[in-house]
């Protein structure tokens, strides 16, 4: 993916509310239901509920659309990237003048592979993957989210019984992902290589961007459905 650079995206990430920035991180390690309550207006803080994250969540048009079916999860989006994490902050900042935003959003500039350092043992209760990056040259492989390097993290943040859910149309990263979920020890709940024409899969899907171009193409979209082992 070529990467448009946007001068004011920094700029523009600091002044939403609903981007963690760098330094407070560490901070809400453990706390992030203080941030949904600051969203939500609500001073209590002892009302808990079901943690989400997305993990390189690109323009934000799945996340968005599960924040808004489901006001009762709190969603966290990741991106790397302050050029591509700007999309869904000005749709969110759009939402936010119609008086419609979801208060159950909050994105985080970061590096997937700190993942560990900003969420507590157990804190999440699904992490989705959609279309990540293949690094298609081997020596790139420990940078592919599906990859053995990041399911011993996600197996750290993840509660019992929570789940990792991957798609792509990346046939290759697909089988990767297969053999690294085995070879880690993971259990593969579900696996198909066709989503879209996959009637128990799909019920309920939400589509990304680049699912939606990527299908209109004729591509099959592949997804997986895995928990760490015992």
């Amino acid at each position: 993916m070529r990467l448009r650079n946007i001068p004011t995206a920094r700029e523009e990430l600091a002044d939403s509310p609903y981007v963690i920035d760098e330094e407070a991180m560490a901070g809400y390690r453990g706390r992030w239901q203080d941030a949904f309550n600051a969203l939500r207006q609500k001073a209590d803080a002892s009302e808990k509920h079901p943690l989400h994250i997305e993990i390189g969540m690109g323009k934000g048009q799945f996340l968005l659309e599960l924040a808004r079916r489901n006001p009762d999860i709190d969603y966290i989006g990741i991106e790397n990237y302050s050029s591509v994490l700007v999309h869904p902050v000005r749709k969110l900042n759009a939402l936010r003048e119609a008086g419609s935003a979801p208060a159950n959003l909050l994105l985080l500039r970061m590096n997937a592979e700190y993942l560990t350092d900003i969420f507590a043992p157990g804190e999440a209760d699904r992490i989705y993957l959609n279309f990540s990056d293949p690094w298609p040259k081997d020596r790139h492989a420990k940078r592919r989210l599906p990859g053995g390097v990041f399911l011993a993290r996600y197996a750290q943040v993840l509660s019992e019984g929570a789940h990792v859910e991957f798609k792509t149309d990346n046939r290759s990263l697909f089988d990767f992902a297969l053999e690294e979920s085995a070879r880690s020890g993971w259990i593969l709940d579900a696996c198909t290589y066709d989503l879209h024409h996959d009637p128990r899969m799909n019920e309920g899907n939400i589509m990304t961007e680049y699912e939606e171009k990527f299908s209109a193409m004729g591509n099959p979209i592949f997804k997986l459905i895995e928990h760490p082992g015992p």
